[in-house]
């Protein structure tokens, strides 16, 4: 497919974008990579006349590992994440999942900014943000904000993002403990039939914390806040994933598709956050 006839821009700041974002309203897009948007574009599901691209505005390109914090410019690729030796250190979270979105040619131009900003369901950061208890950074013509990951979606492709803002930066407080990012998906570079990012903190034998995030199985990521609940305080044997899992399958709500019934996305979910809880739990 062909897109429609498109104006293209490149700004060379954020003032510029912000001024093309208030010219042109609702028929300007911000494209960051673009393995989002112009799939949509071309298979005119995306309707942009005015089209930014936000390449060329300094600053977004930046990882800073702290001491208490991590923050990711929106325009890091996922190929970043993964080659970025001190990150994978301090989050080695993000490198497993990174590693399994799309292909080697995605990943080196899809960008971290434009997989959390869209909506998309299927798309892996946004569930992986919200187990990290992630906050989004906007700039508009008003000033900036943060926008928690947890409050951030609302349903398919529709965010507390307003139009004319920009997600210029994620912040991530430096996680501890054991972590497990787990996908199942029909061949390589699909999106997941079911995912599960795992964080969990353990104290002696005992579960600390737990923070439980799904993908692609409702309209919007799914941060379980009753599953991790079901962990804590357990030795997380058996009987505390089995719970976890009841716990994340009342709150997810997935529909049928070419990836198969409901029933077969919730059995799949129910392995999947398995094997991502007793992995997490082995490395906590």
């Amino acid at each position: 497919m062909i897109p429609a006839a498109f104006d293209y821009y490149r700004p060379k700041d954020m003032d510029g974008v912000l001024s093309l974002l208030e010219e042109h309203g609702d028929d300007a897009r911000v494209m960051a990579g673009g393995h989002s948007l112009i799939p949509m574009m071309k298979l005119r599901m995306a309707a942009v006349l005015h089209l930014i691209d936000l390449q060329d505005v300094g600053g977004m390109s930046e990882i800073e590992v702290g001491n208490d914090s991590i923050r990711i410019g929106a325009l890091v690729t996922q190929a970043d994440l993964i080659e970025h030796a001190d990150l994978a250190a301090a989050a080695p979270i993000l490198r497993e999942a990174a590693l399994q979105i799309a292909d080697p040619q995605v990943r080196y131009m899809g960008t971290v900014g434009g997989n959390v900003a869209n909506g998309d369901p299927g798309n892996d950061m946004p569930g992986l943000m919200q187990c990290l208890d992630a906050v989004f950074r906007v700039v508009g013509q008003d000033g900036e904000r943060e926008i928690p990951a947890r409050e951030f979606y609302e349903a398919a492709y529709m965010t507390a993002r307003e139009d004319d803002e920009v997600l210029t930066h994620v912040t991530i407080p430096r996680p501890s403990g054991g972590y497990a990012y787990e996908k199942q998906k029909r061949k390589i570079g699909d999106y997941a039939t079911a995912a599960a990012a795992v964080q969990i903190v353990k104290d002696g034998g005992t579960c600390a914390s737990a923070a439980i995030a799904m993908t692609n199985l409702s309209d919007t990521p799914v941060f379980s806040e009753a599953a991790g609940a079901a962990l804590v305080g357990t030795s997380v044997d058996d009987a505390a994933v089995t719970a976890a899992v009841a716990a994340m399958l009342g709150d997810i709500d997935p529909t049928e598709d070419n990836r198969g019934p409901v029933a077969f996305k919730n059995h799949v979910a129910g392995v999947i956050l398995r094997r991502a809880i007793e992995r997490a739990w082995s490395r906590a």
